[in-house]
């Protein structure tokens, strides 16, 4: 297998990141240094799921799978990224028909906003990303992708606070990938091999993820 290139989807982990409006701000803080100690060392604080992250189906239905026990047949595998249009700050049924393909079942799917480039402490971009629409829900059930991403805060807009979309599709065991980065990058429809690993976090609702994609076809 030759790799011909390896694209980076994920975003650094940083002190104070804009993450999701009501979770803890992620804190990185140095308590080792080479010059003193011999070494240097740094203590994380922050949520699960700070940064790139993976959603488990046990985030939002008690008794489901946990992050530790997604199969890694579904993490890692062939992936596409496509680039819907808007409607406002959904992506619609009719908008995600017009770019799925047979070849996307079961597979992993990337959704390009271009929402990451607008990452900053703004209300738009922590309260105005879009997502998918709820007529959308049934259609990917249908289709069952083994993971869904997308470059914004969550898999839906803030403005819809049931958390609805999340709830129906974590319950059909298909996990999510949120705040990822560069999707940019990748040519919408081309496959690659996609690698989605979260830390092993046991009974994890969630956990902060390295994402890449790897041009390997």
């Amino acid at each position: 297998m030759e790799i011909k290139k390896i694209y980076d989807l994920s975003v650094p982990l940083k002190t104070y990141m804009p993450i999701w409006p009501t979770n803890p701000l992620v804190n990185i803080v140095p308590v080792g240094t080479a010059a003193r100690d011999g070494y240097n060392v740094e203590t994380f604080s922050g949520a699960t799921h700070s940064g790139t992250h993976i959603d488990a189906p046990y985030h939002m239905v008690d008794n489901a799978m946990t992050v530790d026990e997604i199969p890694l047949t579904n993490l890692v595998g062939e992936g596409y990224v496509i680039r819907p249009e808007l409607d406002g700050p959904e992506i619609t049924l009719d908008r995600l028909e017009k770019k799925w393909k047979s070849e996307y079942d079961h597979k992993i799917v990337l959704i390009n906003t271009g929402w990451d480039k607008k990452r900053s402490y703004s209300k738009e971009f922590q309260f105005d990303f879009p997502g998918l629409g709820y007529d959308t829900v049934d259609f990917m059930i249908k289709h069952h992708p083994n993971v869904i991403g997308v470059d914004t805060l969550g898999i839906e807009p803030h403005a819809h606070a049931d958390f609805n979309v999340h709830k129906k599709l974590l319950a059909q065991n298909i996990a999510f990938i949120e705040d990822l980065a560069g999707l940019d990058q990748l040519t919408e429809g081309k496959k690659y091999l996609i690698a989605a690993l979260p830390l092993k976090i046991y009974r994890g609702s969630g956990a902060m993820a390295r994402v890449v994609a790897l041009d390997v076809f």
